[in-house]
């Protein structure tokens, strides 16, 4: 039977091509799974995973969950804001306690970059990092990924433009690591001032201009503007930001080819894209929130697979 080559899911950067064709074919059959009437599996009745969120989340948690449910794990969700963390406790004892209880793998969403990656070296569990500050949200871009094989065929060759914060965002990151290992090419389009200046280094083209960026793509990914990490103003008004990287229906319709329209959620209807783009036929972002499950199953299984 085939492998991942990890043991946890900590990054993009820390797997290869060949672990993320395997989470697609695993995720294929998961798909099949969720859209049957008795939507659940046994495949992981032995498993205990604990879901540690230390930062707000709605769709990632919820998808994380339900994916674990489908598969039959035993699954306990630790809130923060009632946690001895706020008494001072540590993130290793925090988790240590929860390992006492026989847990097999933890899905932790920290605020620090690297806590996940931290964690991996101190505890005895599987990890899987559900987004670590501004750095890495693997999931998310695995389920991109497959959004886009799954619309166009293959990720292999297609032109992808990500508008908007890029230098806040773990999305971005992940996906452009992933996008380049299947070959896909990767733009990024917004103000300069939300553009890491390291971005060309990682071999990624910088366009501010967003109609050219969306000629030139197949495939747009439009980032929320996360408002939360902004300790400065890198743009003047959120009405000019929506006027110049925003997206439209006329400005979609006026483009010279069809373009696939993503968003990684929780949407700000009118200034990433208006609410005709987000609920046309050209977007799929509803398809990502049911692919989520579908890799999230995946990852989890073939993880689980690992545990001794």
């Amino acid at each position: 039977m085939k492998e991942l080559s990890v043991n946890h899911l900590l990054g993009i950067k820390y797997i290869n091509k060949n672990d993320i064709d395997l989470i697609f074919e695993t995720a294929d059959q998961f798909k099949e799974v969720i859209n049957r009437p008795i939507k659940k599996v046994p495949s992981l009745q032995h498993i205990t995973i604990a879901n540690i969120f230390f930062e707000d989340s709605t769709r990632t948690k919820l998808s994380f969950e339900l994916a674990q449910k489908r598969l039959s794990a035993d699954v306990m969700s630790f809130s923060v804001a009632q946690s001895s963390v706020k008494k001072g406790e540590t993130l290793i004892d925090t988790v240590n306690n929860i390992l006492s209880m026989k847990v097999d793998m933890v899905v932790m969403r920290h605020k620090n970059p690297g806590a996940a990656h931290f964690l991996s070296q101190n505890v005895k569990a599987s990890i899987v990092n559900a987004g670590d500050g501004a750095h890495e949200h693997p999931t998310q871009a695995l389920l991109d990924s497959y959004s886009i094989r799954e619309k166009l065929g293959e990720v292999g060759g297609k032109k992808v433009v990500i508008v908007g914060d890029v230098l806040h965002s773990r999305v971005a990151l992940s996906n452009i690591f992933a996008l380049q290992m299947q070959g896909a090419e990767v733009m990024v389009c917004g103000p300069k001032t939300l553009i890491p200046r390291y971005i060309e280094s990682l071999g990624v083209k910088y366009e501010p201009n967003l109609r050219k960026a969306l000629e030139w793509c197949d495939v747009a990914n439009m980032l929320r503007v996360q408002n939360e990490r902004l300790d400065v103003n890198y743009f003047p008004s959120t009405r000019e930001y929506a006027q110049q990287y925003g997206v439209d229906k006329a400005l979609l319709d006026s483009l010279s080819k069809e373009i696939v329209i993503m968003h990684p959620g929780p949407i700000n209807r009118g200034v990433e894209i208006t609410s005709d783009v987000a609920d046309s036929s050209q977007s799929v972002i509803l398809n990502q929130v049911e692919n989520g499950v579908a890799v999230r199953m995946a990852v989890i299984y073939l993880l689980a697979q690992k545990i001794k």
